[in-house]
């Protein structure tokens, strides 16, 4: 069903006047209570929020005035496709304390074009692909020299497709970025045959964790197929069928005996669907955006696989409706992008893949002033991090910022340096830094905690730059005043 967010729908015009409309008494609400003044959502967490009062209060009086709502859709336009770069030009700009609608596609739609392109006019726009041309040529942070390139254009180092950037007027080097999740909806597949319908893929690919441990030792990748219900009458996903990846030669006549480049549409008549899979099996979905964060400094134009310090492909099922993400801004403007979508996921993303499915989100957008920060929990915020109503996720990486960590060749190199062990160092010692300067722990106190009431886990093993996260519940520290 759409909610002003499917540019596709008859009645869009509509549904997105009703949208704003609807959101007009939450705005003059906003603003006559001084909802950033009074903190935000710190009645809704029962007052434990990173942003302080005082904190809410002076990012409040910067307001530039009452905030505005923006769109931003997803077509050849506005999508960049497997990286990070300061060097994009914005493709919105908005003042903080703003809500913007952002549409997102999964950089996995081809494999299966009926149910998950065909009829939707951005995502069309995006993958065409002819002898001739493609809607999107560069896809990667790789060459985009032919004489230098071997699979296309960007060479697939970096696969997600990018919304974006948003470019938050006044954001500068040191300030933080508070990114609240307002909603997150399937996108529906505009395909008449499908209606009400929305589709995403898994893909068990060789980059998983499990490739080289399969069975016998047939390596093999799998793609299956999942349907969520567009309109959310179901809370659950269900498989439609699977199928073994066989080469693909893409429209330019170049071969893919993996999948090792993003967008190759996939002819299904070189495959052998299987719809006898996972038969009665119903999957909660729970969607969200595996990535989402702001461009770094240390390169022109970064993959988009490995996760860093301004965020970007963490791949936590957490980061959905209802979650607030605290990002370092690291270059002007922040250039937020927006991408990587998916129905489900579970920790460790094993496979290499999510249920991959477009979806639509809501965000509202604050900057917090660097001069502001001092004495508050976010004064030395230098990672991702991550607040729901009842907690605090912190985020470790193999390498912090391997960007700047690693030398010229981070980016390469990255991928032969994972473990989950400097994963869990990195995610431990950012845990001890989170506790003693948000709560005043000493090492002793916030390591004793820590191992009895903190929960570790795998984020993900297939990103290049491993992830562990450490969730701590607020209400820990239900008995302070």
């Amino acid at each position: 069903m759409c909610r002003g967010d499917d540019v596709h729908c008859p009645h869009f015009e509509a549904h997105y006047k009703a949208f704003r409309e609807d959101l007009n008494p939450e705005r003059r609400s906003f603003l006559k209570s001084g909802f950033l003044a009074a903190g935000g959502l710190a009645a809704f967490a029962g007052g434990a929020r990173l942003v302080t009062p005082a904190l809410a209060q002076a990012t409040a009086a910067r307001q530039r005035g009452p905030a505005s709502y923006h769109h931003l859709p997803a077509n050849a336009e506005t999508v960049h496709w497997g990286y990070f770069s300061k060097k994009l030009k914005p493709r919105i700009e908005i003042d903080s304390g703003d809500i913007v609608t952002i549409e997102t596609l999964t950089h996995h739609a081809a494999d299966d074009l009926e149910r998950m392109v065909k009829g939707d006019e951005g995502a069309e726009s995006v993958y065409e692909w002819t002898k001739d041309k493609k809607g999107v040529d560069r896809r990667g942070a790789g060459s985009t020299d032919p004489a230098v390139y071997k699979k296309g254009s960007g060479d697939g180092q970096g696969v997600h497709i990018m919304t974006g950037p948003v470019y938050v007027r006044g954001a500068e080097p040191g300030d933080v970025l508070e990114v609240r999740i307002l909603d997150c909806v399937p996108r529906p597949s505009a395909n008449p045959e499908f209606a009400g319908k929305a589709f995403g893929s898994n893909a068990a690919a060789w980059w998983g964790f499990h490739y080289n441990h399969l069975l016998g030792g047939d390596k093999r990748e799998v793609i299956t197929i999942y349907e969520v219900d567009a309109t959310g009458g179901k809370s659950w996903a269900e498989a439609v069928y699977n199928f073994k990846w066989t080469p693909q030669t893409d429209p330019f006549g170049v071969v893919h005996p993996t999948i090792d480049y993003p967008g190759v549409p996939v002819n299904h008549s070189t495959v052998t669907r299987n719809f006898d899979v996972l038969k009665g099996v119903r999957v909660p979905i729970r969607p969200h955006f595996g990535t989402l964060g702001l461009a770094p400094t240390e390169a022109d134009y970064v993959d988009s696989i490995p996760p860093s310090y301004t965020g970007g492909n963490i791949d936590n099922w957490r980061i959905g409706k209802g979650a607030t993400m605290y990002y370092p801004v690291s270059v002007d403007g922040a250039l937020l992008s927006v991408g990587d979508p998916h129905a489900s996921q579970g920790d460790s993303e094993l496979c290499g893949t999510a249920i991959e499915c477009s979806l639509t989100g809501t965000f509202q957008l604050i900057l917090h002033k660097k001069a502001d920060l001092a004495g508050t929990p976010l004064e030395e915020l230098g990672y991702p991090m991550l607040e729901t109503q009842t907690e605090w996720v912190v985020h470790g990486f193999s390498v912090g910022n391997y960007l700047a960590e690693l030398g010229a060749n981070a980016q390469s190199d990255i991928y032969s340096k994972s473990s989950v062990d400097l994963a869990l160092q990195d995610a431990f010692k950012k845990m001890r830094h989170f506790l003693m300067t948000t709560k005043g722990l000493t090492e002793d106190e916030a390591i004793s905690l820590i191992s009895i009431g903190v929960d570790f886990g795998v984020t993900q093993v297939v990103d290049g730059n491993w992830g562990v996260h450490g969730i701590v519940k607020k209400d820990l520290f239900s008995g302070r005043a």
